[in-house]
């Protein structure tokens, strides 16, 4: 048996205190859900808005690039095509948001000058380039806001088992005690009290 819960004074106490933080754990716990929940909405409505973006930049993009093949031949846009450099500016740090680490993505802004000559070219080929170059850079936000927004939604999961986990065992278990000790110690004063009166009866007599 756990010498913790005999009915003494001292584990009355414990009992309390620890009835005390385990309510003071679950506000914080339900705080803490509550923020997470709220910063993932955000996420999510940025992702489709982003999302929306990317589609309709994606369909402008492919309808240049569409025109520029049958200006100036398939054959010299994959040439050209080859001319653009890899992108190697990106960089990930992370930000903290209630304990979730929280990914920020940045690129160098790229070049408005294309890596090729105007020369022989079409216009159509710089509204594909301009329009990929646009998807390229929302589709690094959207990797952003999507990778944050599964992290927030796996710590609210944790969070919410543990919230769980303290009001529906720690809480009740350390209530159940408190109350079990409190009536042992009242029924132990009342025996006391009277043992006390039959003493001082005896002694009358």
């Amino acid at each position: 048996m756990d010498p913790n819960t005999f009915p003494t004074k001292g584990n009355l106490i414990l009992a309390k205190n620890s009835l005390a933080l385990s309510k003071q754990g679950f506000d914080l716990m339900d705080k803490k859900r509550n923020i997470l929940i709220r910063e993932l909405m955000d996420l999510i409505e940025q992702a489709k808005d982003i999302q929306s973006q990317i589609d309709v930049t994606f369909r402008t993009a492919y309808a240049a690039l569409q025109k520029a093949n049958m200006e100036i031949g398939i054959s010299y846009v994959q040439e050209i095509s080859r001319t653009v450099p890899v992108e190697n500016s990106i960089s990930i740090k992370t930000r903290s948001v209630m304990g979730t680490e929280i990914p920020l993505v940045r690129s160098e802004p790229s070049s408005d000058e294309p890596t090729y000559s105007y020369y022989g070219t079409k216009a159509s080929l710089d509204e594909a380039h301009a329009a990929f170059e646009k998807v390229k850079d929302l589709t690094i936000r959207l990797s952003m806001v999507e990778n944050s927004a599964y992290r927030l939604a796996v710590n609210i999961k944790k969070t919410q088992k543990r919230a769980n986990a303290l009001k529906n065992i720690t809480i009740p278990k350390y209530e159940a005690l408190t109350k079990s000790i409190s009536n042992a110690l009242e029924e132990k004063e009342r025996e006391e009290f009277t043992r006390l009166k039959v003493i001082k009866r005896m002694q009358g007599n």
